[in-house]
């Protein structure tokens, strides 16, 4: 009896010390959630209490993140409509940047639609003004009381509206400007491939201006040849007397103003070659001073075939041919036309593309003006047939002799056709004396093959009106250069048509000459750049004149002319 009350004594015991155990572990769990309570309260006090909220007075809401976190938390204790507000003015805010942003691409683009800029930049000022209308203002921004809901939903439906039709013509412009940036870019493109075209173009034509106008090594060595074998043998090569055929007017006379050799050759050669009386042709061949030995040793080793007579000269050897009394000469004189031919500068070379062969100081030298002076330097004459170096005869050319000029000076082939080849393309029609003096349409001829009559020449006194213009053109302001524009003018009146057959132009630039009219031709003209004995030469055309070049010279095939 007495052990079971103990025991059960002891059993008691163990119990209330687990009891006790719980009760102090719950104690400390309430109080440790009583003190987060607090610093929970505490903390959300300390909020509610500092930037309390501030009505808006600024078009635009603010729109970083800690803002709208702020709003959305403080509506927790104001109003729920508030970040209802945020949000409807968050939405009206984006819709407004990118209305703005479409217009100011529009007018960087420079796009030719104002309305449609215009309706852009009303719309961005109809969202941004929502805001001061005076009932939204009152009710939604100046009021420290609770939003009228009302108010609000008016309030959202005017934003919806706006955005609605912002989005309506973001999606309606989006593609339009997005063609447009591709347009302006394809624009930039084509300017700048422009700007680079135009510059080939300008490069392109004074590396052919070169080609076309330098001495290439074959023929220089041709008349370094000749030349030597004058010092090697000057006995050979004396002067002779001149000979009466020279001043012969029953004679069939041509004149051929050169420096160089092998073009001048192919010249006589060919006039020769098809001449029914040879004999009765007399070729009057005036050249300068530094080409002059050269020319006589190639005529002296090979004489023109069927007895025709051949006269060389230089133009030197006119003693009347000066500065008193050519233009040309003085002109030459003076130093703005020396530093306008002759300062070397490549920006001069290429700056202007179209006009750049006018550059070329042999427009106006004396042996290209030279055919203004026939009457002087032939005056026992009464007709003589000019020909250029670059052309090749075909066929016999006496019949021009018997063609009446009808008391003309000049017998050349018109070259218009259509409106190209008039006046107005080689004269300055804007100034006053040549649109007084000139018909603007009136149809251009061609230099290269003319008979002219000595004698008509000196009695209508075409030096003296050619002299007059180039006095007037010093300053080159009624044509640019070269001698077929006062050829125009000198011979305006005085110029008689001669059938299209005695002179074919165009082999030294136009691929597309018919051989039909090449063959029916007298006289076919390599005038252009491509001379037959360039390398540039077209090849369609070249061995109508190569066959004229006498191979069995000696110093031809030495100066490997890759004929």
């Amino acid at each position: 009896m007495a052990v079971a009350v103990r025991g059960s004594r002891g059993g008691g015991g163990g119990f209330g010390l687990v009891s006790s155990s719980l009760r102090s572990f719950f104690s400390y769990r309430i109080f440790v959630s009583a003190m987060f309570s607090l610093l929970f309260i505490a903390t959300l006090s300390v909020l509610l209490s500092t930037n309390p909220y501030t009505p808006h007075h600024d078009s635009a809401l603010p729109t970083t993140g800690n803002a709208y976190v702020h709003r959305t938390f403080l509506a927790l204790k104001s109003d729920p409509l508030k970040t209802r507000l945020d949000l409807i003015y968050k939405q009206a805010n984006d819709h407004m940047t990118l209305v703005n942003s479409y217009a100011a691409y529009a007018r960087k683009l420079k796009l030719e639609i104002s309305k449609q800029l215009r309706m852009f930049n009303d719309l961005a000022s109809e969202i941004s003004d929502l805001q001061m209308k005076p009932g939204y203002r009152t009710s939604l921004f100046e009021s420290d009381g609770p939003v009228d809901e009302d108010v609000l939903r008016q309030f959202e439906k005017e934003v919806k509206d706006k955005v609605k039709t912002a989005r309506a013509m973001v999606a309606e412009s989006k593609e339009n400007y997005d063609n447009q940036l591709k347009i302006q870019k394809l624009k930039d493109t084509i300017f700048a491939v422009n700007e680079l075209l135009t510059k080939a173009k300008k490069n392109g034509a004074f590396a052919s201006l070169i080609a076309a106008k330098s001495a290439p090594k074959s023929l220089h060595c041709l008349a370094m040849r000749l030349v030597g074998e004058m010092i090697s043998n000057p006995e050979k090569y004396r002067d002779e007397g001149p000979k009466p055929e020279f001043e012969d007017p029953s004679l069939y006379h041509y004149a051929i103003f050169s420096d160089n050799v092998i073009a001048v050759s192919v010249v006589v050669r060919s006039v020769v070659k098809n001449a029914n009386e040879p004999w009765k042709h007399v070729f009057h061949v005036v050249t300068d001073r530094m080409n002059l030995a050269a020319m006589k040793v190639w005529f002296k080793m090979r004489p023109a075939d069927g007895g025709a007579h051949v006269e060389v000269k230089a133009v030197e050897d006119f003693s009347f041919l000066n500065s008193s009394y050519v233009p040309v000469l003085r002109q030459l004189e003076s130093a703005n036309l020396q530093k306008f031919y002759f300062e070397s500068r490549e920006e001069n070379a290429t700056k202007d593309a179209s006009n750049m062969k006018f550059r070329n100081p042999k427009y106006l030298s004396m042996l290209n003006h030279l055919r203004f002076y026939l009457p002087e330097i032939y005056p026992k004459l009464h007709k003589i047939l000019f020909l250029d170096d670059d052309v090749v005869v075909q066929k016999d050319l006496t019949g021009l002799w018997k063609i009446d000029l009808d008391g003309k000076v000049n017998g050349a082939v018109e070259t218009c056709f259509g409106s190209f080849h008039r006046y107005a393309q080689y004269l300055n029609f804007s100034h006053p004396l040549i649109k007084e003096k000139f018909n603007p349409k009136a149809c251009a001829w061609a230099y290269g093959m003319n008979i002219f009559d000595l004698d008509a020449w000196r009695r209508e006194k075409s030096t003296e009106q050619y002299h007059y213009w180039q006095n007037l053109n010093e300053d080159r302001t009624l044509w640019k250069l070269g001698t077929l524009p006062p050829g125009l003018i000198t011979f305006y009146s005085t110029t008689k048509s001669l059938d299209k057959s005695w002179h074919v132009l165009g082999l030294g630039y136009n691929p597309s000459i018919s051989m039909d009219a090449i063959n029916r031709a007298s006289v076919i003209h390599y005038n252009g750049n491509m001379k037959p004995w360039l390398d540039i030469a077209m090849n369609q055309y070249k061995n109508l004149w190569t066959k004229y070049v006498d191979n069995d010279m000696e110093f031809v095939q030495m100066c490997n002319f890759g004929l």
